[in-house]
């Protein structure tokens, strides 16, 4: 599961925003960062997971996704006429076998394995949070209210099915998507 608070510049239509991208049907991103940025990994993602598909007749499995990303991220760190991306990725998937995996990639290159991750401003108090409260157990919807009670904690304003975007991997049908407005209007209510 990935949530994100929508940080809107004046005039944007907030709809046009968009914070957490699905990159195949069973695996989603969400950044912290520069979003130009993103969207260029995203569509490298994309293109790597397509290529995948056609190679060997089967859905990328999450952490060869990651682990090819990574590799396209650490690479400008250290190629001369390019900068390093200025941005930090959460991964989120699931494998065709039901196994989840949460990654977290830095601008580096550098990734990791995670049940329940945080980036961006406030990361800290957020992991710290996070560890206080997660259980293995917890139910999506426990899932969903503890990523939103995250959020409150470094939030600015009010938070509205406008502002934040919420996206959950549905374990039966092994699809990873992104909530609709009023569903995420849903969960803020409780």
């Amino acid at each position: 599961m990935l949530a994100t608070e929508k940080k809107l510049p004046p005039l944007v239509v907030p709809a046009s925003l968009e914070k957490i991208s699905v990159i195949t049907e069973h695996i989603g991103v969400v950044y912290a960062g520069m979003g130009p940025d993103s969207r260029v990994l995203v569509k490298r993602a994309r293109k790597i997971a397509a290529q995948y598909k056609a190679e060997y007749g089967e859905p990328v499995p999450v952490k060869v996704l990651v682990r090819q990303i990574a590799g396209v991220m650490q690479e400008f760190t250290q190629s001369g006429g390019v900068r390093p991306f200025g941005v930090a990725l959460l991964v989120a998937g699931i494998d065709a076998d039901g196994t989840v995996g949460l990654f977290q990639v830095d601008p580096s290159g550098s990734y990791w394995a995670w049940k329940a991750s945080a980036i961006g401003k406030g990361m800290l108090n957020a992991q710290a949070f996070l560890e206080k409260r997660y259980k293995d157990d917890d139910e999506l919807d426990d899932c969903i209210n503890m990523a939103i009670l995250t959020l409150k904690e470094a939030f600015e304003g009010e938070m509205t099915e406008t502002n934040v975007d919420i996206g959950i991997i549905d374990t039966e049908k092994r699809v990873f998507r992104v909530l609709t407005p009023a569903e995420v209007k849903d969960f803020l209510a409780v």
